[in-house]
């Protein structure tokens, strides 16, 4: 039987059915139906273990009526911190971000890593060899700050993520695009620097948008997060 793991994020739930941490069908959901959206993915098949990582608390309802479908439930919210104590990391960190250190861990053994994760925000962990927790950062990401601008300055407009811009801008709207997309990879590099000889992993929706602009040489992992959540389900099942 397999382990079904969801990620309910700011914007979007992603879900994967997984064995140990292999990735199987995956689904995404955006809108507000989200207890709907789950019971539709375990209608026709019941998962062993359902583990459910969220922003948000999940209410003793949901929780009641998630239990129904599966053998065993693992909720991983702000009211749940257990997973993080047991994985040696601050109970104030959130579950996506922990389980991309997990994965990480896992991917990278013995190696001091630097996680990116590019979404509505850019947050930046550091993992020692040993896989110690070094702290990170979190601050605005890429679209967060084109919003942002657009929305605390009534002259500059709302523009899209582009898919190139300048590195100086040479219109308004290219001055706007360069002056945030330049000033994340000021910050990148800036973290690098903290620890050069870490190995770089970006993951998240904007990953490869600022992948294929880094000089230095990264790692890729678009599922981090879905990967550490299947290996916090394994980990559950053999320990039952």
């Amino acid at each position: 039987m397999a382990n079904l793991i969801i990620d309910i994020g700011n914007t979007a739930v992603k879900a994967s059915w997984s064995e140990g941490m292999t990735l199987g069908k995956s689904f995404r959901y955006q809108g507000e139906k989200v207890t709907g959206f789950i019971l539709s993915v375990t209608e026709k098949e019941k998962p062993e273990v359902m583990v459910i990582s969220s922003v948000y608390e999940i209410s003793p309802a949901d929780e009641e009526l998630f239990r129904k479908e599966c053998t065993h439930l693992l909720i991983l919210d702000s009211a749940h911190t257990e997973i993080l104590q047991g994985s040696g990391l601050p109970s104030y960190i959130t579950y996506d971000r922990a389980a991309s250190i997990v994965a990480a861990r896992h991917l990278f053994r013995e190696k001091g890593c630097t996680v990116f994760d590019f979404g509505n925000t850019l947050t930046v962990d550091y993992i020692g060899p040993d896989g110690t927790y070094g702290g990170g950062n979190i601050s605005p990401g890429c679209r967060t700050r084109l919003r942002a601008l657009n929305r605390y300055s009534r002259a500059i407009p709302l523009v899209n993520m582009p898919e190139e811009t300048p590195v100086v801008g040479n219109t308004f709207n290219t001055s706007i695009t360069s002056g945030v997309v330049s000033g994340i990879m000021f910050e990148i590099d800036g973290y690098i620097n903290f620890h050069p000889d870490n190995i770089i992993v970006f993951t998240g929706g904007d990953a490869n948008f600022f992948a294929k602009r880094m000089k230095n040489s990264i790692f890729v992992v678009c599922n981090l997060v879905l990967m550490g959540l299947a290996l916090i389900a394994d980990g559950y099942v053999k320990n039952i």
